[in-house]
């Protein structure tokens, strides 16, 4: 298990203040859009971000099965972002993750100490916070859990919470149930791009190779909500993530030059194309721009999947069927870990050229 010294406070620890560490608040630029969640939520003028009611996905009628795959493929080009309904995982499942989930955060800091991860030596599996970047000191108002759930072959018991006594029986239901549903919209995006629907799946390195990764983002109250973000802005490394709210709004999207909060939709999964598919659509799937804004009414609790492929085994690059002469292949070869490394190096270098 990681080591239990802990590098600063967490998170939940700063809500009885006043005013925030300088360290959570963010750049002037940034503090121009950061708005009030609930009342954004609320909004029914402007873009949505888009709805896919997977019910038809296997049905025996192809002109059905065709619409629900079209529908995802435009969101997918579109967006890269959308609500999924009908997805097929049990809603009495879905509450027992909720339910496990909070109830780990509800222990006390102590017992959570016990799972810290030590992200200064590369163990990243487990309960932790956002270490500061050197370059910006900037941190976010989160502390999360994060552990491999699938397959179960590379899974690290030794790090999922003993309590709730529940969590690791609903949480591997969870992963079994979830890897089924990633195969199935696998397949959509597959036949999406005109290729083989087992083809993506194959790409990322199948049911024995493709990591599913949950981290449960944990936001708590924020005394100064217009001063800090739960997630800064970003696009997700992964091919796939797959999202779970406690129904408290946060996410927004970065939809046609503007900021889109994304509504708390009942029984649904908020599904991100990551850069990993993006890389292998040659662009034609979006990789969105996306952040966590927090608030001072409502805990916000997150369950988010990451499905990615394994760190050095696969070289992603556009599949060859969806380049041309007139489309070149617009990302060069590179692992997964060569990806995040060059996204890093980039944010460090963006980091040091604003200081500076």
């Amino acid at each position: 298990m990681a080591a239990e010294v802990v590098a600063g406070p967490r998170v939940e620890q700063l809500t009885g203040l006043q005013a925030i560490p300088v360290e959570y608040v963010r750049p002037k630029e940034e503090l121009t859009s950061i708005v009030d969640v609930f009342e954004e939520e609320k909004k029914v003028d402007g873009p949505q971000i888009p709805i896919i009611d997977l019910k038809d996905m296997d049905s025996e009628d192809p002109v059905a099965r065709l619409r629900v795959m079209e529908e995802m493929k435009k969101a997918s080009m579109d967006w890269g972002v959308m609500h999924i309904v009908n997805h097929g995982v049990d809603r009495d499942l879905i509450d027992q993750v909720r339910s496990v989930g909070k109830a780990f955060f509800d222990l006390p800091i102590e017992q959570k100490e016990l799972y810290a991860n030590d992200q200064k030596s590369g163990k990243i599996d487990g309960y932790g916070s956002k270490l500061a970047n050197n370059e910006s000191g900037q941190l976010e108002w989160e502390d999360y859990f994060f552990h491999l759930i699938f397959p179960e072959h590379k899974r690290n018991m030794s790090i999922w919470p003993k309590e709730p006594s529940d969590y690791i029986e609903v949480t591997q239901e969870y992963a079994r149930q979830l890897r089924r549903l990633v195969s199935k919209v696998l397949t959509l995006l597959s036949l999406g791009l005109g290729v083989k629907e087992e083809r993506l799946e194959k790409e990322f390195g199948g049911m024995e190779e493709f990591l599913l990764q949950m981290k449960i983002n944990y936001y708590p109250k924020c005394p100064q909500p217009d001063l800090a973000l739960g997630v800064e802005a970003h696009t997700d490394v992964s091919a796939l993530t797959f999202i779970l709210t406690n129904m408290v709004p946060g996410l927004q999207v970065y939809y046609e030059d503007k900021w889109v909060t994304a509504k708390s939709v009942p029984d649904s999964f908020v599904v991100h194309i990551g850069d990993s598919l993006e890389i292998l659509s040659n662009g034609k799937y979006r990789s969105i721009l996306h952040r966590g804004l927090v608030n001072k009414e409502k805990v916000r609790i997150s369950w988010a999947v990451f499905c990615e492929p394994p760190k050095d085994e696969v070289v992603l690059k556009p599949l060859p069927e969806l380049v041309s002469e007139a489309e070149p292949p617009r990302f060069t070869p590179r692992t997964f870990s060569q990806h995040v490394r060059q996204k890093l190096f980039k944010k460090a270098q963006e980091a040091l050229n604003q200081s500076s």
